[in-house]
């Protein structure tokens, strides 16, 4: 951390790279879909977490080291900028292959697994009921991905990315906090954990949500509200 940085930096810095690291949750989406589930998620959860945290550790180092933070701080293209200073510019295509491979990377990630929610949402009938229908042949989701794959690629190709990681950090940050407020509230003998590491949780990502930019928060807030309003509403339909 530089001279210059504050706790609000911190935590806003920290809030937008939570997106980076909240794929592994969707591992736990697949359990109808891998053999014993109860074994064999809770082992690829944290590995999966460990080797990123390696993988970022060893480029955030990497690039720190050839620009410096002031560099690092200013460039709009860190790894690339990081090759080219270290007079390795025939890297630059690799690079950025390497970047492209890796979006795409990320890009099924979020389409496994936001798939496999709405698929529990449709059957739940939170979603239209059409999309919980499973391929009878490749056992998938196949209607909620391909809504879903439609979904992000215009989302992708029409919106801008750095508002988009903003919106996506406070997202995953505010059901995250649900999760740790749920998992307080779970009998011990539903396997819950010790208060202390949920309360830690939720306090965690409350602070982390609203440190992002304003813009951030305020669309956020605005689709949550929006989402919890329609839920109150058809909950509200069904008792009458």
């Amino acid at each position: 951390v530089g001279p210059d940085a504050t706790l609000g930096g911190v935590l806003q810095a920290a809030g937008l790279l939570f997106f980076a690291f909240a794929g592994y949750a969707r591992i736990a989406t697949l359990g109808e879909e891998v053999q014993d589930p109860a074994r064999t998620i809770p082992r690829a959860i944290p590995i999966a977490l460990g080797i990123t945290l390696v993988v970022y550790m060893a480029v955030a180092v990497s690039v720190l080291l050839v620009l410096g933070p002031g560099g690092l701080a200013t460039t709009d293209a860190p790894l690339t900028d990081a090759a080219r200073a270290a007079g390795a510019d025939w890297l630059t295509p690799v690079v950025r292959v390497g970047a492209a491979v890796a979006a795409l990377g990320s890009l099924l990630a979020l389409i496994l697994g936001v798939s496999r929610t709405t698929l529990a949402m449709a059957r739940d009938h939170h979603l239209p009921h059409a999309l919980a229908a499973v391929h009878p042949k490749f056992k998938v989701p196949h209607r909620a991905e391909l809504l879903v794959g439609a979904v992000v690629a215009t989302a992708a190709a029409t919106t801008d990315l750095r508002g988009a990681i903003g919106f996506s950090s406070f997202g995953v940050l505010a059901y995250y906090a649900i999760a740790n407020a749920s998992a307080w509230t779970l009998p011990p003998a539903q396997g819950r954990p010790a208060r202390i590491i949920p309360a830690l949780g939720l306090a965690g990502c409350l602070a982390l949500a609203f440190a992002l930019p304003a813009s951030s928060v305020i669309s956020g807030a605005v689709v949550l509200a929006v989402g919890a309003a329609a839920y109150g509403l058809r909950q509200l339909a069904k008792a009458n």
